[in-house]
């Protein structure tokens, strides 16, 4: 299994008017240049450090379009607290709705949907339809601005993977976000989740997670789309985009099915994330998620204290 890291940063372009509802908006993320095409397979571009070379370049996926495929978002708006079918195709670049993708960890497409306070989020599975337009129900629980990630390599041949993102507006009555604080163990579902490690600006360093339930270590963990977990980190702001696949693999002769699943992650830079682990027991896809800081910005949050739970985090993954 890699041990890399895909690094997706997005321009924070949805325009919100804010009173006693949140107004619908239909913007999109901003078209860009073809960055330099990704060394690596799926999931295993590098990160920005900041340093040499990499300085003048913006990270990979800032933009709705690149390398001349476009992400067509056809529902730019939903309503909160009701389910709604979002569809969206990827265009080449002659305009036609592309049919045919590479499988990557058992899908043609991974979709991750996530509000911009870092509360929601979701590990979408999409149905593509003959024609090449993706759907997927969705019941988002809270009003305010999302944002979708397409993470997927098309089948056309020197095609390398790309992860496209666009704005999402959920309407209905919105109220301010409060990240919740730090911690080292998280609770979700009834498992109990520890997070040990670092997460550092422009270096490499591990990141091991624990499961356990009722006070005792989880060690049957199940493979989920082909690991026995999946990480996905969100920086607060403007959503730069971490998807970082686990350290070996079910199968390989020295993985173990749990309590611990590790990572290798490098941070874009300062700043605060929100991790979200997938990972799967008894038949059950459960999400946990974690607030950490990084750099000069670690150390005590200066936001209030967040209400009790795992506040908007969903676990549910329709399949």
């Amino acid at each position: 299994m890699n041990t890399g890291l895909k690094i997706t940063a997005f321009a924070a372009t949805l325009a919100a008017t804010f009173g006693t509802a949140y107004g619908i908006g239909g913007a999109v993320g901003p078209v860009a240049g073809d960055p330099e095409p990704a060394a690596h397979a799926a999931h295993n571009r590098s990160a920005p450090s900041g340093h040499g070379d990499h300085a003048d370049k913006p990270p990979a996926g800032l933009q709705i379009s690149e390398a001349g495929y476009t992400l067509d978002l056809k529902t730019p708006h939903v309503t909160a607290g009701e389910q709604s079918e979002l569809r969206f195709a990827v265009r080449d670049q002659d305009g036609r709705q592309v049919t045919s993708y590479r499988r990557e960890h058992g899908k043609e497409l991974h979709l991750i949907l996530a509000s911009r306070d870092l509360l929601t989020y979701r590990h979408l599975h999409p149905t593509r339809a003959a024609d090449g337009t993706w759907s997927t129900h969705v019941d988002l629980p809270a009003a305010g601005p999302y944002r979708v990630f397409t993470d997927f390599t098309p089948a056309a041949e020197g095609a390398t993977n790309l992860t496209l993102g666009a704005d999402l507006a959920a309407s209905g009555t919105y109220k301010a976000p409060v990240l919740p604080e730090p911690a080292a163990t998280t609770t979700t579902d009834g498992y109990a989740v520890t997070l040990n490690g670092d997460l550092r600006p422009g270096k490499a360093s591990k990141l091991a997670l624990s499961v356990s339930r009722d006070g005792r270590p989880v060690t049957n963990l199940e493979p989920y789309l082909g690991a026995y977990g999946h990480l996905v980190a969100l920086r607060s702001g403007d959503l730069a985009y971490l998807h970082v696949h686990p350290n070996g693999e079910p199968g390989d002769g020295t993985t173990e099915p749990g309590p611990d699943v590790s990572f290798t992650a490098t941070a874009p830079s300062d700043g605060t994330y929100r991790l979200f682990l997938d990972f799967q027991h008894n038949g059950t896809v459960h999400t946990a998620a974690f607030t950490v800081r990084t750099g000069t910005t670690a150390g005590p949050a200066d936001a209030p204290e967040p209400t009790t739970g795992a506040a908007h985090t969903d676990s549910n993954h329709p399949h």
